[in-house]
């Protein structure tokens, strides 16, 4: 079973803090998203899993294993994207892949269908041209096809799909999803909330070097309230008639036919809402205002607490 855990991690730069008492453990498979502004410590944190850095006090293990003082033995099953590596320019893509393959100890023929078979799943470019001549996006497939290729169980991937189009993010986003239904453990960082979303089973959120709060997505989705609500209506509505609802705190007019309301964030303040606006004119849409993770992630960074 792949497991990851940190236990009071800390890492600090002279006097600076850039991790304080970082403590989380994973011991199954999944996706965890490890979301913070920049500077907040991601990336010290997973270079600390990866042994690119010692930490200051404290242990990261990966599958059981300290990564500081057994490097070899925690990182031999791991896959890991921290900032932004390059493939070698006068390499070929497929040069690119049999030498990493070769590195793991992979057998020529497991080293091609796998090549293959990541070269499909990510779509890849043509396996011949060297990897100066193409795109960032391209590069980096090719180095996520790098990690996967010795087939880890567990992935520590620093922005995945940073610097990608939307049809490459799409492709890594699918993948990942397709490798956390096949028992891999990922933590991955990320900016990309509905990324996160879409992704991960548990949320990390990290500040100032400090975890801020760690849960399920739909804990996180139940712990915090989202108070305002978007409605849209077939006709141009009263802002007065629509203030009069009991439950509406707050009328902000978008529109002549669409508004935001504020309310207490409760269910059933919500259901009475939509009852009485369906009063006042026919209504074509009725959502929440915005992404509960994204409140969260907010109200978190802000120093807000949950309910």
């Amino acid at each position: 079973m792949p497991s990851i855990a940190a236990t009071n991690l800390t890492k600090r730069f002279g006097k600076f803090p850039a991790l304080e008492d970082a403590t989380f453990h994973y011991d199954r498979g999944g996706a965890i998203g490890y979301l913070g502004p920049n500077g907040a410590g991601k990336t010290t944190t997973l270079k600390l899993f990866t042994g690119l850095l010692r930490p200051t006090s404290g242990t990261a293990l990966v599958n059981g294993r300290d990564a500081a003082t057994d490097p070899k033995g925690a990182l031999w099953d791991v896959g890991s994207l921290v900032e932004t590596p390059e493939p070698y320019p006068a390499l070929t893509a497929r040069e690119t892949l049999a030498m990493i393959g070769e590195f793991h100890g992979l057998t020529s023929e497991e080293i091609r269908d796998r090549t293959d078979r990541y070269a499909r799943e990510l779509e890849l470019p043509p396996l011949d041209r060297k990897t100066a001549k193409l795109s960032k996006g391209q590069k980096q497939r090719i180095v996520i096809a790098g990690i996967l290729i010795a087939e880890p169980t567990v992935l520590l991937l620093d922005e995945p799909t940073s610097g990608l189009d939307p049809a490459e993010r799409v492709i890594i986003r699918n993948l990942l999803i397709r490798l956390k239904a096949q028992d891999r453990l990922i933590l991955m960082s990320s900016h990309l909330l509905q990324e996160v979303t879409e992704i991960c089973d548990q949320v990390i959120f990290i500040n100032n070097g400090r975890i801020l709060m760690q849960d399920t997505v739909e804990h996180i989705a139940d712990r915090f309230k989202v108070t305002s609500l978007e409605v849209e209506f077939a006709r141009p509505a009263d802002p007065g008639q629509i203030a009069a609802i009991a439950g509406v705190t707050r009328v902000q007019p978008v529109s002549p036919t669409r508004f935001r309301l504020d309310f207490d964030g409760s269910e059933e303040a919500r259901t009475r809402i939509l009852e009485s606006c369906q009063k006042v004119a026919p209504v074509t849409s009725f959502s929440s205002a915005s992404l509960t993770l994204e409140d969260a992630y907010m109200r978190l960074m802000q120093g807000g607490s949950a309910r």
